[in-house]
Order: C-alpha cells, then sequence, then structure tokens
C-alpha cells in the first residue's frame, strides 16, 4: 500500500519516478520516503510530480525534528516516526518528566511519549511484539495533553537521534546492501 525510498543514496529520483508510475498505474495506494533531511526532501520535491505522502524519520520526544517539520509540511508530507519511542533510550520508559504527566492522566511513560507525538500531528508506529503492550500503545485516545504537559515534553528534545545519518561510516555500511539489477 505504501512504498519508501529508504535512504537518498543511489539513484533515488529514478527509483521515486518508478513510484510515481506504479501510484499512477494503480499498484500502490501511496508513496514516500524515509530519512530524507530537508535539504534532500526539497530537491526530491521540487523535481518530481507527487509530492511524498509521509517522510519516515527518527522521531521521538528525546529527537522531534521540531526545525524539520515545517518543510515537510509544506509540501503537505506527513511526517511518520520510525522508533516512536526512542529505542528505549534515555530511559524513556521511567523518565521523570513523562512518568509525571503519565501519573496526572493515569498512563504510562510510553503512553505519554506516544500522545505527545500524535498531539503534534506526526505519525506514530511502535514496534513490538509483546500483545499487552500493543494494547497498552494504542490505549492513547482517551486523554489530552494540556499545554503545560506538550511544554514540558517539547523541553527534552536533544535534537539528535539514535542513529547519525551524517557519519559516512554508515552511509558505506547502508551502500553496501544495494540490490544489483538483472
Amino acid at each position: 500500500d505504501l512504498l519508501l525510498v529508504h535512504q537518498p543514496f543511489g539513484d533515488y529520483y529514478g527509483t521515486y519516478r518508478a513510484m510515481e508510475k506504479a501510484l499512477a498505474a494503480g499498484k500502490v495506494r501511496a508513496i514516500g520516503v524515509s530519512n530524507f533531511f530537508p535539504d534532500r526532501f526539497v530537491d526530491l520535491v521540487q523535481h518530481v510530480e507527487v509530492p511524498p505522502a509521509v517522510n519516515q524519520m527518527e522521531t521521538h520526544v528525546f529527537n522531534q525534528q521540531a526545525d524539520n517539520r515545517a518543510w515537510y509540511a509544506k509540501y503537505g508530507t506527513a511526517l511518520e516516526s520510525w522508533g516512536p519511542l526512542a529505542q528505549g533510550r534515555n530511559n524513556i520508559f521511567t523518565h521523570p518528566v513523562l512518568s509525571a504527566v503519565g501519573e496526572k492522566h493515569g498512563k504510562t511513560a510510553a503512553q505519554v511519549a506516544l500522545r505527545y507525538l500524535i498531539q503534534l500531528g506526526i505519525i506514530v508506529i511502535p514496534k513490538t511484539v509483546h500483545r499487552e503492550r500493543m494494547v497498552t500503545n494504542l490505549d492513547v485516545t482517551d486523554f489530552r495533553l494540556d499545554d503545560a504537559d506538550m511544554h514540558s515534553i517539547a523541553a527534552l528534545d536533544e535534537g539528535q537521534g539514535v542513529v547519525d545519518h551524517y557519519d559516512p561510516a554508515l552511509q558505506e555500511r547502508l551502500a553496501s546492501f544495494t540490490v544489483e539489477e538483472d
């Protein structure tokens, strides 16, 4: 239903244009990108016909993509979080700020973190293999964070993620996974 260009490497323009053709032919419902920071994102959008439906980026309370969100919104692209629970980093499940807000609403720190992103208009798809956590992660629609909650959580933003996409060694590792054409 949704095809993504995972990284802005190789011939991602050609890949994206092929996805546009698949979209026009009705073979997929939506196309998008992943890990396209604003510079690559804007460049791509200016050279294709269909703007990405989503840009999937590492986004969580410690890396809120605050400066980047406006660029994606400008072109009608939704931000989709990968790693909305920060891969457990910074003790997110017991973090004092998130726990205090959660106590106020009768929710867990994880639920507060997910609700925060949702209230910012960010798509969240938390990863878990545990059924009870799946149920808990979905139970975030019956409360709303107030301005004070939102402000205290916004202050947790460190502006950097777990993955450094500007690390050349990471780029080499990712490029080694390139699929060769027949």
